[in-house]
């Protein structure tokens, strides 16, 4: 049996050196040139990242142990979900700013890269805190508890663009083209450096990504306290993200109640954060079982109440949420 492999900051870098490799051949090789992400190509992106995943869960298991491959799954399971209601959010801003469809996967790009600057950061500071004051990890369940009801019974307001305080600093700072200049983020405007409107769509992404980080992060470290168990699978279901969006983007009526299975889950990982104040421990298996059950049952209920109505309707169209109008 080999020993449990010691993480040392060479396998840090070298785990984020391939993220980068592959992300290089992605933007390069395969999406050198704007296209539109057809369905069937992005469910074989998203496969090809599924098993990426599921092998480096595998792997973890004789360089480590079975116990932190079934906490990186979970956290990658319960990422993954989280990250569902966030791929509606970006669809919602693709539509208010009328992005052309071949340009959304460069802003997905660039925007899920700068993701993963900020939540290492997040995670780096998390783990450091939690470290050092075990009460911060009752806050951030009681953070995750109150989040999870507060999306049951209030629900979420779909992202304004122009009350976003970054969005409207950029503005202040850059003129803004009038229209796209191709899949570009900047463009010169009478010799300043002016930015298009998907530089806009890509702050506005970025900022989105941010807040969803304040509730995924920490009900990741719900599950385990290892840095590079959440950083790692964090970033595997990060990177499915873009293909998950032009998997579900063209069915978003189809899953009405996925919200609120996400809020089930908040609560239940806010709920076993604040019990282990009591000394009171969910196993991960049985944490695991648990959020992929809310999960597959919001997705199944939201698919046969969807297919129901689509059956009972004269147009046999599902209803889908609204879209914002652009002013």
């Amino acid at each position: 049996m080999i020993g449990q492999l010691e993480i040392t900051p060479l396998h840090w870098a070298g785990f984020i050196v391939v993220v980068l490799i592959l992300l290089s051949f992605d933007l390069g090789v395969f999406h050198r040139h704007a296209h539109v992400v057809r369905f069937r190509e992005a469910l074989v992106w998203s496969t090809i990242w599924l098993v990426l995943s599921l092998g480096f869960c595998g792997a973890l298991i004789p360089l480590r142990n079975r116990e932190e491959a079934i906490e990186f799954f979970t956290g990658y399971i319960i990422e993954l979900s989280l990250s569902m209601d966030n791929v509606f959010v970006i669809a919602m801003i693709f539509a208010y700013f009328r992005v052309p469809l071949e340009y959304q996967h460069r802003v997905l790009f660039w925007g899920i890269l700068g993701a993963l600057i900020m939540r290492g950061v997040m995670i780096g500071l998390g783990a450091a805190l939690i470290n050092r004051f075990d009460w911060v990890l009752y806050v951030l369940g009681a953070i995750l508890l109150f989040t999870g009801v507060k999306m049951i019974f209030v629900g979420d307001k779909p992202p304004d663009p122009e009350r976003n305080l970054v969005l409207r600093l950029a503005r202040r700072l850059f003129p803004v083209t009038d229209g796209f200049s191709g899949q570009k983020f900047f463009a010169a405007v009478e010799g300043r450096t002016a930015l298009t409107p998907l530089a806009l769509v890509l702050l506005m992404v970025e900022t989105t990504d941010l807040v969803f980080a304040v509730d995924s992060i920490p009900a990741i470290f719900a599950v385990t306290k290892k840095p590079f168990i959440v950083f790692t699978s964090n970033v595997f279901a990060i990177l499915g993200l873009r293909s998950l969006y032009f998997v579900l983007a063209g069915a978003i009526g189809y899953f009405r109640y996925l919200k609120v299975g996400l809020s089930l889950v908040l609560c239940f990982i806010g709920g076993k954060m604040l019990l282990g104040a009591w000394d009171i421990d969910i196993a991960t298996t049985t944490s695991l079982a648990v959020v992929a059950s809310i999960i597959l049952t919001s997705i199944v209920f939201s698919v046969f109440v969807a297919r129901r109505e689509q059956s009972q309707s004269p147009g046999g169209k599902v209803n889908g949420p609204s879209e914002p109008e652009s002013p």
